[in-house]
Order: C-alpha cells, then structure tokens, then sequence
C-alpha cells in the first residue's frame, strides 16, 4: 500500500484535486543541467559503500501541502533495486477498483503496525504481503529521511538490494501489475520532470514526475513516488 495517499486523494483533498489528471498539469522544467548518476555509482558494491559511510547531504523534499486535517501517521515504503545485469527498481501499479490510490504507481509499502519490530520490518511485511517478495531475496541497506505526503502519513522510504531470482505473488486485491525501470532511468535528472498545479480554492502544488515509457505502457512515476526517489538521486550525487 503507497501510504503517498493511503486515505485516498478524493476522499481527503479539496474538491479542485479529485479528478485532476497529473499527465494534463504543465511541465514547468526538466533537470537536464544536473549530472546522472554514473553506471558504476549503481553497483550493490557502490551502494552498500554508499549506505555504510553516507556523505553530508540534505534531501530536496521532506514536505508536501498539507490537505487534510487527518492525524498524523507513520508508514514505510520498500524501495527494491533489483540487481540484474542492468538494475532496476521494482513498482507497482495500484488496482483501479480501490477506494485509495488506485491506478497509481507506487512502492510496496504501508502503514507502520504496532506488531511491526520497526520501520524496516513494516516495509518487509507490505512487500511481502502486496507482492510476495520474500524478506530471503533482500538486503536492507538503509532508509532515507522521512517523506510527508500531502495526507499527512510521514514515510520513511527503506532502500534495498533484491536479488533477480525471486518470483512474485501479487496480491490482486491491491496490485494490478509488478513492473521494473531502469535504475539508471531514474537516476538521470533529464529524466524528471517538474509540474505545478494552482487554483483559487486550493493550495498551490509543484511535484516531481519521471514517466517511463515501457514498451505500449506508460509509467507514470509522480508525486510522492517521484519525490522519494529524487531524493535517492541527491543522497547518490552528494
């Protein structure tokens, strides 16, 4: 479950959001002047370096527009790089017949459950329970800082290395498809895009998206889940 909108967008937003289409609101700039992460920078060995010793560095978003008045809550959301050949991050796209995020693409991940030992564990659990990637396949490298949606679930993304042998089992209640993107494709600035979207009743927004273009289908990575991995890009270039 992405807990970027785990009470859903048309359930807690002003009625200007509810049916807004984010593929229509107007690319404001793309990053192309920053530098993409090198190939090398991508390898587990580079990472688990990256992650043992981190450099000074500070996060580009940590805080979306609050839009409900909904307590605050904590979730955690898996971020799978696979190590193939050429590595990847594993998504998914929400299921459109739910009542929360549906159609989205997100992380596997969730809300933190009192039974969860910590922020890792909650992670694990919501991978397993979406996708059935089992804990066996994955290496915890780390967690970046929290990242609070706009309602009001305050994440805390946890980066890991998943071996290419697993075979999913998806939860088709919640998940209608698993895919992968590349890493690199994510790790490149040209790559992501910036929107804004305002209007008179609400508060003006600006957001990140990074589409993918996979074959027929496009994946579409935006809001929270691009905003997680962007900064994934700045922890990797600092």
């Amino acid at each position: 479950m992405q807990p970027s909108s785990v009470e859903t967008i048309n359930a807690v937003l002003p009625s200007a959001l509810r049916s807004f289409d984010p593929r229509e609101v107007p690319v404001i700039g793309v990053d192309s002047a920053l530098p993409a992460i090198a190939p090398e920078q991508l390898s587990a060995r580079a990472l688990r370096a990256r992650f043992a010793k981190p450099p000074v560095w500070a996060p580009e978003l940590r805080h979306e527009p609050r839009m409900t008045d909904r307590a605050p809550a904590q979730a955690a959301v898996l971020v799978p790089i696979v190590m193939r050949a050429e590595p990847t991050i594993l998504l998914t796209e929400r299921t459109t017949h739910l009542s929360t995020h549906s159609g989205q693409v997100a992380f596997p991940g969730g809300r933190v459950d009192p039974e969860d030992a910590n922020i890792a564990a909650a992670a694990l659990r919501e991978a397993w329970e979406e996708v059935g990637l089992s804990a066996e396949y994955i290496e915890i490298l780390g967690c970046l800082p929290t990242y609070t949606t706009i309602t009001a679930f305050i994440v805390t993304p946890v980066v890991a290395l998943v071996r290419p042998d697993f075979e999913l089992a998806i939860n088709p209640y919640e998940v209608a498809e698993a895919f992968e993107v590349p890493f690199s494709y994510l790790m490149n600035p040209a790559n992501h895009r910036r929107h804004a979207l305002v209007g008179e009743d609400l508060k003006s927004r600006e957001w990140f998206s990074m589409p993918y273009q996979d074959g027929e289908h496009e994946r579409y990575v935006w809001g929270a889940t691009a905003g997680m991995l962007r900064n994934l890009y700045r922890f990797l270039s600092a």
